[in-house]
């Protein structure tokens, strides 16, 4: 499945499995990178609030693959809000990373963590003009945005020139976000599901257990599973070998019953 690629309304395609590391520290980083990398994955997602943009550049880095066949994504800070800011914070993350472009860039959320649900509308905007800018430059291959409701995409697209190509969200069984998805869809904008598998609170579930033994695999892969059957591209994140390798195995396919049962699950994490 890793093999597989989504492809953006620009016509640059992405890996269908992203690596995902978030909550890695820098000092794990770059094993865990260079675990991923081992092992297939093409498409690693960092942020610059991760802290670990470095390491993760040192392992694409010292991996025996040309910089082209390696996905990039990394992100706008949160609480960056404006246009200059933006062209700043970017030169900060490739500079860690230690690489020329980016493959997708995303503006992280559309509010300041400590600030959510403010209204940063005007800021967004501004920022968002920085990305079309290096977009356009070629410093970025795709942009897009992360955490991202209706009303705020619906913002850039009144106002800006360029379709966001991705919105990344937190979507798992159990919260699926049928509205958004549904936007998304209907504006070309690729979904990609982070913690697809609720930050682990769905691996001890009885009933996903009793579904996953059904198909021969693990409660991971069959949440992984979900995410692509859905039509979102999932990142799932590990720093156990076993686990990065049992994550882009999920070359099987959910029955539509199953799918029902799956959708009809309420959010674990509330």
């Amino acid at each position: 499945m890793i093999k597989d690629t989504f492809t953006f309304h620009n016509g640059v395609t992405i890996p269908a499995i992203g690596f995902g590391t978030w909550q890695i520290p820098n000092e794990e980083a770059y094993d865990s990178t260079m675990m991923a990398l081992k092992n297939g994955y093409t498409h690693i997602d960092t942020a610059l609030a991760y802290r670990n943009e470095e390491n993760v550049g040192k392992a694409v880095k010292d991996f025996d693959l040309p910089r082209e066949e390696i996905f990039i994504t990394s992100k706008l800070p949160a609480q960056i809000k404006g246009y200059q800011e933006s062209l700043d914070a970017f030169n900060e993350t490739i500079t860690n990373l230690g690489v020329d472009y980016l493959d997708l860039y995303l503006i992280h959320a559309p509010w300041p963590w400590d600030k959510k649900g403010e209204d940063h509308t005007e800021g967004n905007i501004q920022s968002w003009k920085a990305m079309e800018k290096l977009y356009n430059d070629g410093k970025i291959r795709t942009i897009g945005v992360s955490n991202f409701e209706i009303s705020d995409i619906q913002a850039l697209l009144d106002n800006c020139d360029i379709v966001p190509m991705a919105n990344q969200i937190p979507f798992y069984v159990g919260r699926d976000q049928e509205d958004l998805l549904a936007f998304c869809k209907e504006h070309n904008i690729l979904v990609e599901a982070y913690s697809p598998l609720a930050t682990g609170q769905l691996l001890d579930n009885e009933d996903i257990k009793a579904m996953a033994d059904k198909y021969d695999v693990t409660p991971a892969q069959l949440l992984i599973r979900y995410c692509l059957e859905r039509g979102t591209l999932p990142l799932p994140k590990s720093t156990h070998e076993e686990r990065i390798i049992q994550n882009s195995q999920v070359d099987f396919s959910i029955s539509e019953e199953d799918m029902a049962t799956l959708n009809s699950f309420d959010d674990v994490r509330g």
